[in-house]
């Protein structure tokens, strides 16, 4: 219980950081190499309230969102893009937290924005739903590509059936999601721990899948952090702000 204690100590503390973050939306927007002056406000809220951010923090506007790990953090953030953000605070007893949320930068999401992001969403509830004592790392992740699979199609460019791309020798929607759903989490941000044994009570995940789409401009990735319970699982983010209308409100 005190280990998630303190994870949700940093949550709570990675919650006002994003918080701050939003708050430098305009100013980032009017400055060149606008990214860092979100990243800073982020680093500020690491060092009031805890030991450090917990790894180096994502700020990516537009395509670089479609970079996996982008902590160059130097480019300009402009009036309709969406920006990917992905960072943690450490507290000082070293246990870290690890948030991906995707903004628009003006408050609003277009359409599109908004159909990819809600695809995205799916998936990522479709993934927790599967992160329960008994599964294996392996399932999750499935519940995961089958959401952006589905919604591939429902984008109208995957070229087969959802059920034809999900097999093994198939597997084309892997071109808009090309990472691991997810990852053990703790002390480190990429904490140990095997990925063939059954999932346990105790073990704290995230999940996290996205959609990338460089041609558009766009990547969408959202993330929270899961605790295994003996009954299933809880959501440690789950006060904070997730469907797209919860986060323009």
């Amino acid at each position: 219980q005190y280990e998630i204690d303190e994870m949700q100590k940093a949550i709570d503390a990675t919650a006002r950081g994003f918080s701050d973050m939003v708050r430098v939306f305009p100013a980032a927007t009017a400055t060149p190499r606008g990214e860092r002056v979100i990243e800073g406000a982020f680093f500020g809220r690491a060092r009031l309230e805890g030991n450090d951010i917990g790894y180096d923090s994502i700020v990516a506007a537009g395509s670089h969102a479609c970079v996996l790990h982008w902590i160059k953090n130097d480019g300009d953030v402009k009036p309709g893009q969406m920006i990917l953000i992905d960072a943690g605070v450490e507290v000082e007893s070293h246990y870290t937290a690890d948030i991906t949320r995707t903004l628009p930068v003006t408050g609003k999401f277009t359409a599109a924005q908004k159909q990819i992001y809600m695809i995205v969403y799916r998936a990522q509830q479709a993934g927790i739903a599967a992160v329960k004592p008994g599964n294996k790392f392996k399932d999750f992740h499935a519940a995961c590509m089958e959401e952006i699979a589905k919604g591939a199609a429902e984008l109208g460019v995957l070229p087969m059936s959802p059920e034809e791309s999900l097999k093994p020798e198939n597997g084309l929607h892997r071109r808009w999601m090309f990472h691991g759903s997810g990852h053990h989490l703790g002390i480190d941000v990429h904490d140990l721990g095997t990925r063939t044994a059954p999932i346990q009570a105790g073990m704290v995940f995230t999940v996290e899948p996205g959609i990338y789409i460089k041609e558009e401009g766009m990547g969408v990735r959202i993330e929270n952090n899961v605790w295994i319970t003996a009954k299933g699982n809880q959501d440690l983010f789950k006060n904070i702000p997730i469907k797209a209308e919860e986060i323009e409100n």
